[in-house]
């Protein structure tokens, strides 16, 4: 998924140590490297690494990125590997100048703009789409003096989700695409204009927010303040893999709501905690059950298991402790990693769930691994049931906007009912959301669902969603 973040300084502040505060606060979004670009102007300054934010910057560091302006990433991988050639921002050289770009989402028609681009001449020295973008922004600059023309032409190219921030010379351009897959947002003070994924690291510096980035809009950031420019897209439908018509329209991920953004968060306009805390309603309502407690599955589980509590009149307690050193375990890049960090992460607390009838609430079963654990390690705390209820739909398709779930044969709802699911992961009962009440939940339908129907926004016929199909 990713987190981007940038800064443009009104009264020529240096933007680096503002830009490390707002990477912090979107550390939940990706947790294998961070980077910062910073422009003085004429000149570009940047350094990234492997590793949390923390780890890859020190003062030192910070202070010998000298900039007015400037953009930062932290990065969760799906295309390309764990390396520091796949941090971003990414940084080239065009006849404008030296251009840094920062992607949040995921390309699919990057294999076959990668191959077009390479047997024109370019060279690559990354895996991931997020290079391809700059690579044919780069093309299209030598063809025009129009930067917004330039970036529109580069933007017509690209199928999939992106959120972009592109900072060329003493200018930042925010990006969000037509369907608005992952959301973007500007904020202001009294000397400073920002652009974040999400509000909660404008709160952090003390910024009012603005607004939404809207789908579909191109924001031009300047010493002249913004300007704003709609991408043009001529192609109104598409026809899918079951020759349906399907129209071009708006459709943010729904995942964000169910665990990827921040409680505080707002995104378009609605309160990531409160959805959070109407799908546990929506659960103790579809799936209610007899019990001595609920207990969330933490960190993502908390909101949920409040609702849930709250709606079913079962009282609310912490039957599994945190440890609070350890990141989240879903957007680890290999399964063996994701079932150590949940040893490490979690442990039950015995004196709470021995002998009890308990609720165990989560955001989401994608592997099943992870689930079948932790209902393991409540019953040998002593429990006497586990109701496992899940706050998202079974999740039956991949998906090729950004989420690490790239095939079909690792999700356990593909090809099983909930009664052979309740049997693997070992839970006395399981529930999932209806579409229907996570839908009322968000309180919007312009969402993607297509992990949960199998129904895409996009075309899909490309060689990397075939390749893993």
């Amino acid at each position: 998924m990713c987190g981007i973040f940038g800064i443009f300084s009104l009264s020529g502040e240096q933007v680096a140590k503002k830009i490390y505060y707002g990477l912090f606060s979107l550390q939940h979004r990706g947790q294998e490297g961070a980077g910062i670009a910073v422009s003085d102007f004429q000149n570009i300054y940047h350094y990234k690494n492997i590793g949390l934010v923390t780890e890859v910057f020190n003062d030192e560091i910070l202070q010998n990125l000298i900039g007015f302006l400037g953009i930062g990433h932290v990065r969760y991988s799906t295309t390309g590997g764990k390396a520091v050639e796949n941090c971003q921002p990414f940084v080239v050289r065009s006849s404008f100048g030296n251009i840094a770009i920062a992607h949040n989402g995921d390309l699919l028609n990057s294999e076959e703009l990668r191959i077009e681009l390479e047997k024109r001449g370019h060279i690559f020295t990354s895996s991931t789409d997020s290079e391809v973008i700059a690579q044919l922004l780069v093309r299209e600059l030598l063809k025009t003096k129009d930067v917004i023309e330039a970036i529109k032409k580069t933007l017509k190219r690209l199928v999939g989700a992106y959120s972009l921030l592109i900072m060329i010379n003493d200018r930042i351009f925010a990006i969000r695409d037509p369907w608005g897959f992952k959301p973007l947002c500007l904020g202001r003070d009294e000397d400073n204009i920002y652009v974040s994924s999400e509000d909660c690291a404008l709160s952090t510096l003390n910024a009012n927010f603005v607004r939404d980035v809207e789908p579909g809009e191109i924001v031009e950031i300047s010493k002249d303040g913004i300007e704003v420019y709609k991408i043009e897209n001529d192609e109104e439908y598409f026809i899918n893999i079951e020759g349906e018509k399907v129209y071009r329209k708006a459709a943010t991920c729904m995942f964000e709501y169910v665990y990827f953004a921040r409680p505080d968060s707002t995104i378009d306009g609605i309160s990531v905690y409160k959805v959070r805390k109407n799908i546990g309603r929506e659960l103790a309502k579809e799936h209610p059950v007899d019990a001595d407690l609920v207990s969330p599955i933490p960190d993502s589980g908390n909101t949920f298991a409040l609702g849930y509590s709250e709606s079913s009149k079962i009282p609310y307690c912490e039957g599994l402790m945190k440890n609070k050193y350890v990141g989240r375990t879903f957007i680890l890049p290999s399964q063996t990693e994701r079932e150590l960090a949940v040893r490490l992460k979690l442990s039950p607390i015995k004196a709470v769930l021995e002998g009890k009838r308990v609720v165990l609430v989560d955001d989401s079963i994608v592997r099943g691994t992870t689930s079948r654990r932790i209902v393991e390690m409540v019953r040998k705390a002593g429990a006497k049931e586990v109701h496992l209820r899940i706050g998202c739909p079974k999740i039956i398709s991949p998906c090729y906007y950004g989420i690490d779930m790239p095939t079909k044969r690792e999700l356990i709802a593909s090809n099983k009912d909930i009664e052979k699911i309740r049997k693997e992961i070992g839970a006395d009962s399981l529930g999932y959301i209806s579409l229907e009440g996570l839908i009322k939940a968000i309180g919007r339908k312009d969402l993607c669902l297509a992990c949960l129907t199998g129904k895409y926004p996009t075309r899909t016929n490309f060689k990397k969603v075939m390749k893993y199909n």
